[in-house]
């Protein structure tokens, strides 16, 4: 957050009463709300579809349309609910509300729609439909951003258009060639960088925070030339995957930067907040970073030893289930006016998704055991699921008011 958005009235970008409802007062409710409901439907109906026991009527395949959903799906919506909330913070401005969030709402479901009969329609006329959301949501982020002078958060819109373009790959790729390979790393790889980037703002940050207020000692690093160097290598070794996932040139830079990677998140001390679940689960979810990376140049190096869909499972329910659960529950909370406090359930929304992450990757080594996908897609909609049970309510209703200090005796209030 910014200084000059420390400055905003509390509770700026809520609704007037018998304007909007309160869903629509700031992108979080909605897209975080649909977004998780999503996110566990799909992954309740792709193994039936898997199995043939449930069709749909999608030009994709199978399994393109499980990575597709779950990327363009379910992560473009998280995607877009963080970035219409925390752009106001960067910029000082008004948040997307009312008629223009209700629009792009509405046209991230005119996608699923699109894509789950774009037989019916046609895969061109799909994916106009649902590139078209992102798009959308990319304009608006940056005439925010730019509006505002906030010239540094550009370089978010980098990952986000390069997201952009792995879908519109992902729709030319499957409707000419029938199936997805290129996009599908591409879209993971534009995911993580996205992770990286803001999970290297937000995660020390949050951690500094805690610590100063309840666990002095040790603090996490501030970003300097180590984390931009990690960065790049990054990019790097992620693109390299994209063109060229066998080869020994992307194993070798894939496995330097999940090894730079490792060492960027020991810098921060997460180490020193189990005490904090809401802390915790941010350095638990970035943990998933550098095991994909690390997996998937292993899996360049000795194809034998490790499947690559471990690495891309790594990444997916690992790195990105985690991540987004993380920031969507301690986004919730605060935006709506609770303590920052990971009450039971919230922890058992953590514990779920990380036992998926961990049961989905095993899999990966061990794949006559069927059991082990049900495992993991019983818990991922575990944790979704959960998610809308106990944060619907507070995505739904107007923010809590502040707490007044009670006046002392005699005294008029």
């Amino acid at each position: 957050m910014t200084a000059r958005a420390k400055h905003l009235p509390l509770g700026v970008g809520e609704s007037r009463r018998g304007e909007w409802p309160a869903l629509l007062s700031y992108g979080f409710r909605p897209f975080f709300l649909l977004g998780a409901l999503y996110a566990g439907l799909v992954v309740l109906a792709w193994l039936p579809i898997f199995s043939g026991t449930i069709e749909t009527s999608s030009t994709f395949t199978p399994v393109d349309w499980h990575v597709h959903e779950t990327m363009f799906g379910y992560l473009a919506a998280i995607i877009t609910g963080f970035l219409l909330t925390a752009i106001p913070n960067w910029t000082g401005r008004l948040p997307v509300r009312g008629a223009p969030l209700l629009a792009l709402v509405l046209l991230w479901l005119a996608g699923r729609f699109a894509v789950f009969f774009s037989a019916e329609i046609g895969w061109i006329a799909a994916a106009i439909i649902d590139c078209a959301f992102l798009v959308a949501v990319a304009a608006s982020a940056a005439k925010e951003i730019v509006a505002g002078r906030n010239w540094r958060n550009l370089m978010v819109l980098v990952p986000v258009t390069v997201f952009l373009l792995a879908n519109v790959l992902f729709h030319v790729e499957a409707g000419l060639g029938g199936s997805s390979d290129y996009a599908r790393r591409l879209a993971i790889g534009a995911a993580v960088m996205l992770i990286v980037i803001i999970g290297g703002r937000i995660i020390p940050s949050f951690t500094r925070n805690w610590m100063v207020r309840e666990n002095p000692g040790r603090l996490p690093v501030p970003f300097n030339g180590f984390d931009k160097i990690t960065l790049l290598v990054c990019a790097i070794a992620l693109l390299l995957w994209t063109v060229a996932p066998d080869g020994m040139m992307a194993g070798l830079v894939l496995c330097l930067a999940g090894v730079l990677h490792l060492a960027r998140l020991a810098r921060w001390a997460g180490d020193r907040t189990l005490r904090d679940p809401l802390v915790l689960i941010l350095h638990l979810g970035y943990l998933f970073v550098p095991a994909g990376l690390l997996l998937a140049g292993i899996s360049a190096l000795d194809p034998a030893s490790v499947p690559a869909v471990a690495a891309l499972h790594a990444f997916g329910v690992g790195a990105i289930g985690t991540m987004t659960l993380a920031v969507m529950t301690r986004a919730t909370l605060g935006h709506t006016g609770r303590d920052l406090r990971a009450d039971v359930p919230t922890r058992l929304i953590y514990a779920a998704i990380v036992l998926a992450a961990l049961a989905r990757i095993i899999a990966a080594f061990m794949p006559d055991e069927i059991g082990l996908l049900h495992l993991s897609a019983g818990l991922w909609a575990l944790a979704f699921f959960g998610f809308c049970l106990r944060y619907g309510g507070m995505l739904l209703q107007p923010k809590l008011k502040p707490r007044q200090p009670s006046q002392p005796p005699g005294r008029p209030a």
